[in-house]
């Protein structure tokens, strides 16, 4: 399946090390389009142990993620308004 996961942490103190192994886990598993966006193909099995890593490391009570699932790619129509990242060539 193709997903789009989205997250925010919370600026305080301990923000910066959530930030950062959240970050960290979620390149394990998608590529990195946008500042606390990832995209790409996943499993099932793989969006659990994603999921179980990342409540291990989100803040419940500060921290966000989001997660957008679709079947395909091919059913989702990606637009770019402003900067358009060169690194991002192979996704179109």
């Amino acid at each position: 399946m193709y997903v789009v996961l989205v997250y925010d942490i919370c600026g305080d103190e301990n923000g910066q090390r959530a930030l950062t192994r959240v970050f960290k886990t979620c390149k394990k598993y998608l590529t990195h389009i946008q500042n606390s966006v990832f995209e790409g193909e996943i499993t099932e099995g793989q969006i659990a142990k994603l999921n179980a890593e990342l409540n291990k490391l989100i803040r419940k009570d500060l921290d966000s993620v989001i997660i957008f699932k679709s079947r395909n790619e091919k059913w989702l129509d990606k637009e770019f308004w402003g900067k358009r990242d060169d690194a991002l060539s192979n996704f179109f």
